[in-house]
């Protein structure tokens, strides 16, 4: 049995650790965030259940993936939750107009609005993509290997190559329909 000081230090190792980690897997968090919702409004409390989600499961970390995986483990299988419950509801909205993504520092304004358009695009894209493939491709944006794709969506590698070939072509498709259209 721990002392209470005992659980307050481990409390306060937690808080630190699990400080770090969002501030080295933060971006993944707001890549997640961003795939997954259509408002700010959304994004803000999805966001703030992802990282009450990371927080509470912290103590059942096993060690057995990286921080990355873990952390993205949370934060998409939180997103899909969120998306499931929610879909009713969203079924009405219209996507953000904003973009949360860092345009290139260029000093060419008309680049930065072209960058904006892509990023916006692309977002509109993994919407439409089916839920698995959304997550995918989350993960490959995020330059993760095929191992650590494969462990934060428990299917094996060979699975995650086939279906991100899948996704890809999908997602060229609605990226070139979106270009067609304007």
């Amino acid at each position: 049995m721990r002392s209470p000081r005992e659980s307050a230090l481990l409390d306060e190792t937690q808080q630190a650790l699990f400080m770090t980690w969002l501030s080295e897997h933060g971006s993944s968090v707001l890549k997640v965030v961003r795939a997954y919702t259509l408002t700010s409004d959304e994004c803000q409390d999805l966001a703030q259940e992802i990282l009450l989600q990371a927080c509470r499961s912290l103590p059942n970390f096993e060690h057995k993936s990286s921080p990355a995986t873990w952390f993205y483990r949370v934060a998409l299988n939180t997103a899909l939750n969120w998306q499931r419950k929610d879909l009713p509801r969203r079924t009405h909205q219209q996507p953000l107009l904003e973009v949360h993504a860092v345009a290139p520092a260029a000093s060419d304004g008309a680049l930065q609005a072209q960058h904006r358009d892509t990023v916006e695009q692309l977002y509109q894209a993994i919407h439409q993509l089916p839920k698995g493939d959304a997550a995918l491709v989350l993960l490959y944006l995020e330059d993760l290997s095929y191992q650590q794709m494969a462990e934060v969506l428990g299917i094996s590698e060979s699975n995650v190559g086939v279906k991100l070939n899948r996704a890809k072509k999908a997602l060229c498709k609605l990226m070139n329909e979106a270009s067609d259209g304007t």
